[in-house]
């Protein structure tokens, strides 16, 4: 997502307003858990500051296809991320290098990275239908009581 930024470094602007909406091919969510990423949308601002560098103010909202935890099944699981801060250090802190061209920047891979950090680690449809047991096996929600009689010693010893 390159952004020109020639108006800005100009001075004829202050800031540039971003609103747009993304959608991500397959091949960039080969290794992420996601199964779709579609109508991502970015709306926010990219300003100067005054050490001639870069600041974004942005709002990515979306929601990104995952498979249930359970059954995987897809689950829609909806997103909203504020992103602040100076593009060089983004950028630093992600070890991207900043991709200036004359008088455009890309913010695609700050946008990006915040998308992954707000995949969650369990997924589970409300509508999923839990299996609660079967053939030889049983699904176990909360600790039960039964403990084993050394481990129970052990715990007796930490008090």
């Amino acid at each position: 997502m390159n952004i020109d930024i020639t108006r800005l470094k100009s001075g004829i602007e202050h800031q540039i307003k971003i609103d747009e909406e993304i959608s991500f091919a397959q091949e960039k969510l080969k290794n992420t858990n996601i199964l779709s990423l579609d109508h991502v949308k970015v709306f926010g601002s990219v300003f100067s500051n005054h050490s001639n560098s870069y600041d974004i103010d942005l709002s990515v909202c979306g929601i990104m296809i995952l498979p249930s935890s359970l059954t995987l099944k897809p689950v829609e699981h909806p997103f909203e991320i504020k992103i602040e801060g100076n593009v060089e250090e983004l950028l630093a802190e992600m070890n991207e290098t900043s991709k200036k061209i004359q008088n455009t920047i890309d913010i695609l891979p700050i946008i990006w990275e915040n998308i992954l950090m707000e995949i969650p680690m369990r997924i589970v449809s409300d509508e999923s239908e839990k299996p609660l047991k079967g053939e030889g096996w049983r699904l176990i929600t909360e600790q039960e009581g039964n403990v084993n009689p050394e481990l129970q010693k052990l715990k007796d010893l930490l008090k």
